[in-house]
Parts: C-alpha cells; sequence; structure tokens
C-alpha cells in the first residue's frame, strides 16, 4: 500500500511524525479517510480520535481537541489545539468531567454556562470515544 508523510503537532509537542497508509478524523462536517493521493484539501477538526495506520502497519490512536486537517499531495499536516496519545489519557478523570459536564448542564442558568457545559460535554465524550477505539483496535 502506498504510504506518505504525516505530521500530528500541538501547542505542546509534536506527537506524530512518520509516513503512514492512513488516516482517518473527525472533521467538522463528518468522519473522513485520507490514503496516498487524496485530493488536496484544507478542513477543521472537531474533538475526535485521529487513527493513523503507519507503513508497519502499526496503529496509533491520538485524541485531538479540534484543530486543522491539511492534505497535500505527498503530506498531511494535523494542527492541533491539543492533542493526546489514546493511551495517555485517564479514563477515570474523564469520566468525572462528563458528570461534572452533565451536572453543569443540568444546573444550567445562562446561555454562557450552556454553551461551556455542552462544549465539555462534547469534549469528554470524544475522549472517552477514543479511549474506546484504543482498546477495541486490531
Amino acid at each position: 500500500m502506498a504510504t506518505f508523510k504525516c505530521r500530528v503537532v500541538s501547542a505542546r509537542e509534536e506527537l506524530y511524525a512518520g509516513d503512514i497508509n492512513m488516516l482517518v478524523a473527525a472533521g467538522h462536517d463528518g468522519e473522513l479517510g485520507i490514503l496516498a493521493g487524496h485530493t488536496p484539501l484544507i478542513t477543521l477538526l472537531k474533538p475526535g480520535t485521529l487513527h493513523l495506520k503507519n507503513s508497519e502497519g502499526v496503529d496509533e490512536v491520538i485524541y485531538v481537541s479540534g484543530g486543522v486537517l491539511e492534505v497535500q499531495p505527498h503530506l498531511v499536516t494535523v494542527l492541533a489545539d491539543s492533542a493526546e496519545r489514546a493511551h495517555d489519557l485517564d479514563e477515570a478523570k474523564i469520566a468525572e468531567a462528563r458528570r461534572n459536564a452533565e451536572q453543569l448542564l443540568a444546573n444550567q442558568s445562562n446561555t454562557v454556562q450552556t454553551n461551556a457545559a455542552l462544549a465539555a460535554l462534547a469534549e469528554s465524550v470524544a475522549q472517552l470515544q477514543t479511549i474506546q477505539k484504543y482498546k477495541n483496535r486490531a
């Protein structure tokens, strides 16, 4: 299978740099898959899983909180707002954050609180889904 270069970076660090066969990301308008020779594009990412298959066939699973995905003929770059490898995510801490967000949502008193609670809830759900994908990968 053909490979292409990929870089995944956040404001804190570079999480991945190397050749991959495939990338699947949570785009703003839905999940998208990238293979070698994909049409160039730039799209926003929403909180979710970034799934890479490297040139040796090994899966890499990374959580991104959002950002930008750029596809060029021989390079895909992910500029994440923040990102973390799935195996570094703390499931208990995330589940607690989800409960707190749900409680805030139930007790909100204004639009700003509602929006903050919805954003926190979306992020915690996406992180938990990333953990599940990491655990269930083949």
